[in-house]
């Protein structure tokens, strides 16, 4: 897994995340899920490609269940796209790396 990608728990998500100025990609998953295993790449390239521009942030949520029950997580993986700690725009599921690329660059604008 990358370095610049945080791994949250409930305790410092709004820190990280809601109190953040700017964009955030946060993805909720979880170890035993396979759909999170073969989305993981995508968002591993996404932390990379945006390194300085975007926080990524994963929150596996069999240990911060607390966090996903808030932003009503029902199913897994589902990525939130934050700006200026609002959620902006929410993926459920499997989606490509250029369609989190393009959700990213429409919050950079």
């Amino acid at each position: 897994m990358s370095d610049s990608i945080l791994h949250l728990k409930d305790g410092d998500f709004d820190k990280q995340v809601i109190e953040y100025k700017g964009v955030a990609l946060v993805d909720f998953w979880a170890e035993w899920c396979m759909p999170c295993k073969m989305i993981a790449p995508a968002v591993e390239a996404a932390a990379k490609d945006y390194a300085g521009k975007v926080r990524v942030a994963k929150v596996e949520i069999d240990e911060a269940g607390e966090t996903a029950s808030r932003f009503n997580v029902m199913n897994i993986p589902t990525l939130l796209f934050f700006k200026d700690g609002k959620e902006a725009s929410r993926a459920v599921g499997v989606i490509s790396k250029e369609e989190i690329s393009r959700r990213l660059d429409a919050l950079l604008k």
